[in-house]
């Protein structure tokens, strides 16, 4: 059953799919989705891998066309624009790749700057000053003059979100933000995450299968069910394990562990199975 995406606001959401489908070719991803994502919110896409995540990702961010459907930004038909609305279209949004994509053989700050630079007509002392700003705001002030490979991969994470954040966008995309980053890492990036959203207002789309992220974070969630090419559920992560009743999303949100039973050991300390 189609979602009711009908807005209480005055103001249409910012990210609105209708009857989407995505497939590469003859081969469906997912077929049918309806969701709108609340002004605000950091909304979890979740599932299990090769269930779709990053290729809705390409739709909601428009590099990728639907198959089928629409996909609305701020009321608007995307894909119904032309090719020069479109980019601008896009430069309200921010995009944290998985792998953080920052230039190598450019510093931090000219990672930043580079945006700012090709869309911007700041001058250069403006665009100093906003690298510095950005990089404040993600706790590496003073990194500036420092190249990726110099840092860590939770700092080369931050970097490239304030890369992200260059152009003061109205919404954030974050690509598996937790992906090749040890638990503390993770966990400060997810503090991060929230902080942002708390100081900025912006909305954010968090695509990701990391649970002690979803928990942490999640607001409202959608989880794709790859077998059955569906959403199979919609709500928040932690009602979602509380009361919800679909097979694959329980796996999902418990690790497979409602399955997996040790069984009971006797006195003698044999297996009673």
């Amino acid at each position: 059953m189609a979602e009711n995406t009908t807005s209480t606001s005055t103001s249409p959401p910012p990210i609105e799919v209708r009857d989407l489908t995505m497939a590469y070719g003859e081969r469906v991803i997912v077929r049918d989705m309806n969701f709108v994502v609340p002004a605000g919110e950091i909304f979890i896409v979740m599932g299990g891998s090769g269930c779709g995540k990053s290729t809705l990702l390409r739709h909601l961010i428009g590099l990728m066309a639907p198959a089928k459907g629409r996909v609305f930004r701020d009321g608007v038909d995307f894909w119904a624009l032309s090719s020069a609305e479109q980019d601008r279209m896009k430069r309200r949004s921010g995009i944290l790749f998985q792998g953080g994509a920052l230039w190598s053989a450019m510093t931090l700050a000219e990672n930043i700057a580079l945006p700012l630079r090709e869309f911007t007509r700041y001058r250069e002392k403006e665009i100093r000053e906003i690298c510095e700003l950005k990089l404040s705001l993600v706790g590496l002030a003073g990194f500036g003059d420092y190249y990726p490979a110099a840092i860590s991969g939770g700092m080369r994470k931050r970097a490239s979100l304030a890369r992200a954040m260059a152009l003061d966008p109205e919404v954030l995309f974050f690509d598996e933000p937790s992906a090749g980053l040890d638990p503390v890492s993770a966990r400060r990036l997810d503090e991060l995450i929230l902080a942002l959203r708390e100081s900025l207002g912006a909305t954010i789309v968090v695509i990701t299968h990391d649970l002690a992220s979803i928990f942490a974070i999640g607001g409202m969630a959608i989880f794709l069910d790859g077998a059955n090419k569906t959403i199979a559920a919609r709500g928040r992560p932690r009602e979602l394990l509380d009361q919800g009743s679909n097979p694959a999303l329980i796996d999902f949100l418990t690790r497979g562990e409602r399955h997996t039973r040790l069984p009971a050991l006797r006195a003698d300390g044999s297996s009673t199975v």
